[in-house]
């Protein structure tokens, strides 16, 4: 099981992937559309790549809860355990 601190990395890292932003600008305390402006079609992508990587799934009902990092992060250790 990777950590919390391992999934926002790995967060990181696709979401730099997917939109060029650097990866330290990924915080658990930033909003993914009003802080990343990150849209739909870019986070259905984030969230599929993060289901391969992680091994966890992600309803597409849940993703709209999704609002911030630290939501998906805090999402994604509960969903592997």
């Amino acid at each position: 099981m990777a950590s919390e601190q391992e999934i926002l990395s790995g967060l990181a890292e696709i979401v730099n992937e997917e939109t060029g932003l650097p990866t330290d600008s990924v915080l658990a305390d930033k909003s993914f559309t009003d802080d990343l402006d990150i849209d739909s079609l870019s986070m259905m992508t984030i969230v599929v790549n993060a289901e391969e990587k992680f091994g966890v799934r992600i309803p597409d009902e849940d993703v709209k809860n999704l609002r911030t990092v630290g939501d998906a992060v805090a999402y994604i250790s509960q969903a592997q355990g």
